[in-house]
């Protein structure tokens, strides 16, 4: 699965390897990786086995669910298309509180006590899920853990997702994608040492210089 997974998104280029030329994240931080899992959606094939593995995944790891919400705003389509296979309630969480109406910030019906899963296309330093999940908890539901398309499997991520208490289980990683990429000719296999340097600690920009 997560070979598959890496070969569907440097394929569509939802995730794009640059090491030679890096991007720059808002933070500032240079990085030799460009992941936009909104691409899948646009690329049938693709998208087939992301939902196919996110369904396999939920079903396999939470069989308990009761019901699907996705983040806003990359999560919510994916959420989406995994209720209607797998026939499961669906739902969102906002970035924040609506100013208006009811001022809803969980969007869809959530029941106390109901065991649902987080559904999220990406996840690198694992703040903005997490903030998904507590939200969900306050409101009364029992978050069995989250359904994610690719992981950076960077430390801080890690580290918060294991503070908060949540399971986290990915289609595809980091280092999976960088050794397809590596396989497949998208860089060259000598640029995989410089890539895994940067996932371990991305603030070093040593990598940038190889």
């Amino acid at each position: 699965m997560k070979e598959l997974i890496a070969k569907d998104l440097l394929s569509i280029k939802a995730v794009f390897l640059r090491p030679e030329e890096p991007f720059t994240w808002a933070s500032g931080i240079k990085s030799p990786i460009y992941c936009d899992n909104r691409l899948t959606l646009t690329a049938p094939e693709v998208r087939n086995d992301v939902e196919n593995g996110l369904v396999e995944v939920i079903k396999r790891e939470y069989p308990e669910c009761e019901a699907l919400f996705g983040t806003s705003t990359a999560g919510i389509a994916h959420a989406a298309i995994c209720g209607h296979i797998m026939g499961l309630p669906m739902g969102y969480v906002r970035s924040g509180a609506k100013d208006h109406g009811r001022g809803n910030q969980i969007e869809g019906r959530l029941e106390k006590g109901q065991k649902v899963v987080v559904v999220e296309d990406l996840i690198s330093t694992g703040g903005s899920v997490i903030e998904v999940v507590n939200v969900l908890r306050e409101a009364g539901a029992e978050v069995l853990g989250i359904a994610s398309i690719f992981t950076y499997g960077m430390k801080k991520g890690l580290d918060r997702l294991a503070e908060a208490d949540v399971k986290n289980v990915s289609l595809t990683d980091f280092d999976a994608v960088v050794d397809t990429a590596a396989k497949e000719g998208y860089i060259k296999a000598e640029d995989r040492e410089r890539l895994i340097k940067f996932r371990n600690n991305p603030s070093d920009e040593s990598w940038i210089n190889g």
